[in-house]
């Protein structure tokens, strides 16, 4: 394996950067140990170059599955200004252009391979991949696997079917956005660390984002939206205001009166290829769209994410929300929510999840719509059969079903929106598909506990970074920040004087910068303060800076706050334009000669948090739970997860086990009011568990 030296010469070589940003070296390493590995990574935090870099060291070809068909020639194109050889596969090519490809796959010249999920519908594209030698399968946007996610897509279900075919090569999974029971079912769907490889290595980076000011506006109506929207565009000039609907996105784009474009999924791939270029070329300024618009976009100047309606989960609003501020300079993530508009994402969940009822009442239609052969007819036509039934939505979600289940085949046909749909013979009685409805309303459940989820982010009063970062499993989650209208609010009314403490880390802030002297923005001075190894930190040179680290010990939450709070005060000025910067005032320069005290809102300074308390056997443990009963249920876990084959953390996670032994529950229902215990874990595990707890205590 390529040492310290050689990694940095690579990666200076072929990507131009000095150093790796937080976390993609320790990745990088596992992967060139040869161990199967899940990154959990935030938006703009580099997940590409955790398999772009192995790619350079690894024999043999590295594919990459990423839905971004429009994006996949711009990653090839910029991976072949680096001399790294790439090319793509995906629908944009004809046949004869894909065995070109698979051809020159076979001859050695290319180090990646980026593939649409689709691709790996065709058994003959398969073999044809099977004899080459694939070191490593990078499974992008990995969340898609899960049916627990936000954004499923049935093509990647079958990429665990390819693996096998392809030999069960290393796999790398990557994704912005899971909770812990996304990480554990993609862990389970691609079978990572299973024939012989080691228990794979889950990557979690912090989903904090310091630069982010996220708020939630309860407004009345669509006018008091496009108000709100307007002024944010006349004060921060560029971002995305993401709506729930086509219809949506065409009235905002035609009302609000701003130069704009406008994207969504019904529109031709030429109109979306034509839009999204223009604001990502910086013709256009402002995008109005539905989530169709974000998967690739990396703009970077993004100040403001404003959602005119509400998402349905935390996982897609903070995934959209992260398209703001990737440069790290401050941006603006507003929610703009009417509880009227809950009843369009309860729509769009009871249409992705049909019922029983549902299926049964189209399979009995269509047995006698195709009872002389195969019929052309578009979703609506066949809803009108079922007049029961108000949600076409749930209509072609129910097709689906029954085409998986192998009752019906279908062809779609381009252009006018319409499928050919006929029975596939011998016809299967209903009670014999394979069907599994007890999971469908699982997953159905699961989505309504999601929308639960960002109303509860939505008129949350603590912390809202604190809040994500809790759903997340992120332990970085800090009391209060001031990059949140709850905290900001919060904080206005906390004026003091400081503290002899205070006083010397105020003057550390204020002697970066003066020392930048007016050539950064907020977020190079806090990653100064706190000591980051990133890039833009190192080709900076800031990290040679006498007041590089000075703040280390108090932490980012504390940084931003403390420069907020002496932006208020008057002692750091903030430029105007595109990308502003901080310089020190006549006042903030006496404040940091000690020529003159002021009363300002200062932040607290966070305490020591438990876990860096327990890397020292010196200190002794506290915790708060039955510690017989936790270890009892580790025993029980370990064997448990033995005999089913799986990683401990499959039956429940530390945290889960931690409040079992703190509650006690002692029935089924006690059960599931336990974090990380839903129906199904209950229904599995559930007696076991309480048994274990009963005998332990």
């Amino acid at each position: 394996m390529i040492d310290t030296t050689q990694r940095h010469r690579l990666l200076e070589q072929h990507f131009g950067f000095r150093e790796f940003l937080e976390g993609q070296e320790h990745v990088i390493e596992n992967i060139l140990a040869g161990q199967d590995t899940l990154v959990i990574m935030p938006t703009g935090g580099g997940k590409s170059l955790c398999y772009q870099f192995p790619a350079l060291a690894l024999d043999g070809i590295t594919v990459v599955v990423s839905p971004l068909i429009a994006l996949m020639k711009d990653q090839v194109d910029a991976l072949a200004a680096k001399k790294i050889p790439a090319t793509f596969i995906n629908s944009s090519l004809n046949q004869s252009e894909i065995d070109s490809r698979i051809t020159g796959m076979q001859r050695g010249d290319y180090r990646l391979v980026y593939i649409a999920p689709e691709r790996f519908k065709s058994e003959r594209f398969i073999q044809a991949l099977a004899p080459l030698s694939i070191a490593l399968f990078a499974v992008d946007e990995a969340h898609c696997i899960s049916q627990w996610g936000h954004d499923f897509r049935p093509d990647y279900i079958r990429l665990k079917w390819a693996l096998k075919e392809l030999g069960q090569p290393q796999v790398i999974a990557l994704t912005a956005t899971a909770t812990p029971e996304v990480r554990a079912d993609i862990v389970e769907q691609l079978a990572l660390g299973k024939f012989g490889r080691q228990e794979p290595q889950i990557f979690v980076s912090g989903f904090a984002r310091h630069n982010l000011h996220l708020a939630v506006s309860h407004v009345k109506g669509k006018a008091a939206k496009l108000h709100r929207i307007t002024e944010t565009i006349r004060q921060l000039k560029t971002g995305i205001v993401y709506c729930s609907t086509r219809k949506h996105v065409e009235k905002v784009a035609a009302e609000l009166g701003v130069k704009c474009i406008a994207y969504h999924g019904a529109m031709t791939p030429e109109q979306r290829t034509k839009a999204q270029t223009k604001f990502m070329n910086g013709d256009c300024d402002v995008a109005i769209a539905t989530n169709a618009f974000g998967m690739g976009i990396d703009r970077a100047d993004l100040r403001f994410v404003i959602h005119f309606d509400i998402p349905g989960s935390v996982e897609a609003y903070y995934q959209e929300a992260g398209r703001a501020g990737r440069d790290g300079e401050p941006a603006r993530c507003e929610m703009l929510f009417n509880y009227a508009d809950v009843r369009t994402q309860e729509f769009f969940i009871e249409g992705a999840n049909p019922t029983r009822e549902i299926i049964a009442g189209l399979y009995h239609a269509l047995l006698q719509l195709c009872r002389r052969g195969p019929i052309t007819m578009s979703i609506d036509d066949i809803a009108e059969q079922l007049p029961t039934v108000k949600n076409s939505m749930a209509v072609g979600s129910a097709l689906f079903q029954l085409e998986r289940a192998g009752f019906i085949a279908r062809d779609y046909e381009s252009g006018n929106r319409t499928y050919t749909t006929g029975l596939v013979e011998p016809v299967k009685a209903f009670d014999e598909l394979q069907i599994d409805f007890e999971r469908l309303e699982n997953k159905r459940q699961r989505d309504l506990g999601k929308l639960q989820k960002i109303i509860a982010y939505a008129g949350h009063h603590d912390c809202r970074h604190n809040f994500i970062l809790d759903y997340f499993g992120d332990d970085e989650a800090a009391p209060h920040c001031v990059v949140c209208d709850n905290c900001l609010a919060h904080t206005n009314t906390a004026i003091r004087q400081p503290t002899e403490d205070e006083t010397v880390s105020i003057q550390k802030a204020l002697s970066c910068v003066a020392r930048v002297n007016g050539r950064f923005g907020r977020a190079r001075i806090a990653q100064t303060l706190v000591g980051s190894r990133s890039k833009e930190v190192v080709d900076a040179r800031l990290d040679q800076l006498s007041t590089y680290g000075l703040l280390a010990a108090q932490g980012s939450d504390y940084v931003w706050a403390l420069l907020d709070s002496l932006i208020r005060a008057g002692c750091i000025a903030v430029s105007t334009g595109e990308y502003p910067t901080l310089s020190l005032t006549e006042l903030g320069r006496e404040v940091m000669l000690r020529q003159k005290t002021i009363s300002l809102a200062l932040p607290e300074v966070a305490k020591p948090k438990k876990r860096t308390e327990k890397k020292s056997a010196k200190v002794a443990e506290e915790v708060d739970y039955n510690r017989e009963v936790f270890e009892a249920l580790k025993k029980w876990r370990r064997e448990r997860a033995s005999r089913l084959g799986k990683p401990a953390y499959h039956v429940f996670p530390d945290k889960t086990l931690e409040e079992l032994a703190r509650i006690l529950p002692e029935s089924p229902a006690d059960l599931l009011n336990i974090r990380g215990i839903g129906p199904a874990k209950a229904k599995m595990f559930g007696d076991e568990a309480l048994k274990i707890i009963t005998g332990a205590r």
